[in-house]
């Protein structure tokens, strides 16, 4: 095993093309009371997602269900940790009907991780599903799923309701994984892509940059997913959501994020997102 080296961090001044809209809008305004009113929780304001200003204002939002306070306690992110409450039985159909009232064509969905729960949230995540396709018939779905701990069955029992894309983010390299999940493990999310594709479905993942990478490391990522199944890719600019986080050891440039976009399409993934606002749900309609 490699030795762990741990990037050395500088406090640094965010540059202009990371500037921010602030959330306005009517549909912004619409989008906001249909997920208070339905007490659905969104990655979007939980992750304080950069893009939500953009997406919300287009009518689109990223719900999370099973709640909002993860078991894992993921060094970059910025959804709180801790025991969280007993799970919503009626949150599928809630979600099913706000998408609806939003009128949305392509649906994005991510949850916390579970791991108290013996079946990891994977009864909800499946019920979920089939609520959005019973009560929104053409709607196509992305979901982002956890690893469930390695227990194949239950990623089985998610991936059996089909949705038309199932993600499941890296987030970094394979040498910063004890910093940034220490309770995950590379190999183990590399063998649910594998996995998930194994069973017909299209596959995704995310990696953020401005870690402390290289580009020698991020290639090897990208070979990883690839020898994996993974068919779509998404790159983005890690950005410290408070200061009880990770620092950004490097505001990666939007030529560099155009490179490595090339670079993963000449590999072989079939899209490629790649840029400093990039997310995993960033333009999701387009990964089907």
């Amino acid at each position: 095993m490699s030795e762990l080296i741990v990037p050395e961090i500088r406090k640094r001044t965010k540059p202009d093309w990371l500037k921010i809209k602030i959330p306005s809008g009517e549909t912004y305004a619409e989008v906001k009371k249909i997920v208070k009113t339905h007490k659905l929780h969104t990655i979007c304001e939980d992750g304080k997602c950069p893009n939500m200003a953009e997406c919300w204002g287009l009518g689109t939002a990223t719900f999370m269900i099973l709640g909002n306070v993860c078991t894992r306690s993921c060094s970059f992110c910025a959804v709180a940790t801790g025991r969280p409450n007993e799970y919503d039985v009626d949150e599928p159909k809630r979600v099913a009907e706000a998408i609806k009232l939003m009128k949305v064509k392509h649906a994005v969905i991510t949850s916390v991780n579970r791991d108290e729960l013996k079946d990891k949230g994977a009864g909800v995540w499946a019920a979920t599903i089939r609520e959005i396709k019973t009560l929104n018939p053409g709607v196509t779905m992305e979901t982002l799923i956890p690893d469930f701990k390695a227990n194949w069955d239950l990623l089985e029992l998610v991936v059996k309701e089909k949705p038309e894309v199932v993600s499941h983010n890296m987030e970094t390299v394979e040498r910063l994984y004890r910093i940034v999940r220490p309770q995950a493990k590379y190999e183990r999310s590399l063998e649910q892509i594998k996995r998930t594709k194994e069973l017909g479905l299209r596959t995704k993942s995310g990696i953020m940059l401005g870690l402390g990478e290289t580009q020698l490391e991020v290639e090897k990522a990208m070979d990883d997913l690839l020898d994996h199944g993974c068919d779509v890719l998404t790159l983005g600019q890690y950005l410290q959501p408070t200061k009880l986080h990770l620092e950004v050891a490097e505001f990666v440039t939007p030529e560099q994020f155009l490179k490595y976009k090339t670079i993963g399409e000449s590999k072989g993934f079939a899209i490629v997102e790649s840029g400093p606002m990039v997310r995993s749900s960033y333009h999701a309609e387009k990964h089907i």
